[in-house]
């Protein structure tokens, strides 16, 4: 069922690599593993209002999204629409994927050919490995998806949820920002959003490596359903704080995107998952992205960022990623001009 971690990695597992050899990059301070941390319960925020509220209501629900997205960059939804019988059939389905053969599971035909995805290959130490095995899957493989299987039939189900949540808080936060919030619709397009099955297996050395590596998402936000195992963590205030699993809410989390489209007034955060050395872990996320050739534009008299292309950045990232072993983000489009 595991993906073979153990024996791909033996070297960086068994062996000491540290960062005085030539072959391993600089690894930014974030990356220390840290495992003693305060876990807190993020901003919980009631959406029901926003379809049945008073006017007053809810601007004041929108006002509170818009304002842990400026403090925070993270906050939960409760009575999002998403129904507890939908979220318990997508965490069943996911499991019963998941507890698939290795062989099988990345081999498989269900997704695009890819989809599959386990550890970090352009890993070249313990702190660039993430411990994780996931099903990255687009959109438009959810919606082209014929086969009538309870696995299709909840994914389908989930995302297009999913997909009507976050254009509702996407164009609350536009709004907010004084943004038009036509542009998501216009702009996100299901060949660019996808859905992201995760898997984080028991960890032999929990202490050393990541689930999923410190990291902020590149979209524009992300709709996390998680179990209650716990694991998430973000830095707030200069400090890494365990995010306290809520089983009635699902996590919001501001992407680089939006950062930047915003002018740095929503904050995209630094966030990883720990691993465990007993219990596994599943998740769904869902990201709201822009079609490639779409233009992110940075508000304002004084833009802290450059224009650039969803593709651009897409592939600076990719390139990055490759070069350093970690990625880079926001930072490389920095308007220098201002």
């Amino acid at each position: 069922m595991d993906p073979p971690f153990n024996e791909i990695y033996k070297n960086l597992l068994y062996k000491q690599i540290t960062n005085t050899q030539n072959n391993v990059p600089q690894i930014p301070f974030s990356f220390s593993v840290t495992v003693a941390v305060e876990e807190v319960e993020l901003p919980v925020i009631d959406v029901s209002c926003l379809i049945d509220g008073a006017e007053k209501e809810r601007e004041k629900c929108k006002e509170e999204i818009a304002r842990a997205s400026r403090e925070w960059g993270f906050f939960q939804v409760i009575n999002h629409g998403i129904s507890m019988d939908v979220l318990e059939k997508m965490r069943q389905e996911q499991i019963r994927v998941f507890r698939e053969p290795f062989d099988k599971k990345s081999k498989s035909e269900r997704f695009s050919v890819g989809s599959y995805r386990w550890g970090t290959p352009s890993a070249t130490c313990l702190r660039q490995l993430s411990w994780s095995e996931a099903f990255h899957v687009p959109m438009t493989d959810i919606s082209y998806n014929k086969d009538f299987t309870t696995l299709s039939s909840t994914m389908e189900k989930f995302a297009s949820e999913s997909e009507t949540l976050a254009y509702t808080l996407a164009e609350i936060l536009a709004e907010k920002s004084g943004r038009k919030s036509n542009f998501f619709k216009e702009k996100c397009v299901r060949n660019t959003c996808y859905l992201r099955m995760n898997r984080y297996p028991p960890c032999p050395k929990p202490s050393e490596v990541y689930g999923l590596m410190p990291h902020t998402d590149s979209d524009f936000l992300t709709i996390l359903y998680q179990d209650q195992v716990g694991g998430l963590q973000l830095i707030k205030d200069n400090r890494w704080i365990a995010v306290k699993p809520n089983p009635c809410a699902l996590i919001i989390n501001i992407g680089d995107l939006f950062q930047a489209w915003s002018n740095g007034v929503y904050k995209s955060v630094e966030h990883r998952v720990m691993t465990n050395p007993t219990v596994e872990r599943f998740s769904t996320a869902y990201f709201l992205c822009p079609s490639y050739d779409a233009i992110i534009e940075c508000s304002g008299d004084c833009p802290a960022y450059r224009n650039f292309s969803f593709r651009e950045f897409r592939q600076q990232v990719q390139e990055d990623v490759k070069k350093l072993g970690y990625k880079v983000g926001l930072p490389r489009f920095i308007n220098h001009l201002c």
